[in-house]
């Protein structure tokens, strides 16, 4: 499973961890990512997507129809 949203397109950033004496150290910042399935009514079938927190609220907010289109024109 890729660390992509597929709605949003976030995915993981690296960086340094800085502290007070100026000791940097590698640091992952993950996304929430998680394996979501959908209902289409006007096709009826399952769609399966890399979801994060961020990408549920769009979906939630625009429909799973419209995501879609977004999702097939970008691509």
């Amino acid at each position: 499973m890729s660390k992509i949203c597929e709605v949003t397109g976030k995915k993981v950033m690296f960086g340094n961890n800085v502290s007070f004496s100026i000791n940097k150290t590698k640091r992952r910042f993950d996304v929430n990512i998680s394996k979501k399935r959908f209902y289409i009514p006007e096709e009826d079938r399952w769609v399966t997507l890399n979801v994060s927190s961020r990408g549920l609220k769009i979906i939630n907010k625009k429909g799973i129809s419209a995501v879609l289109k977004e999702i097939n024109s970008k691509k």
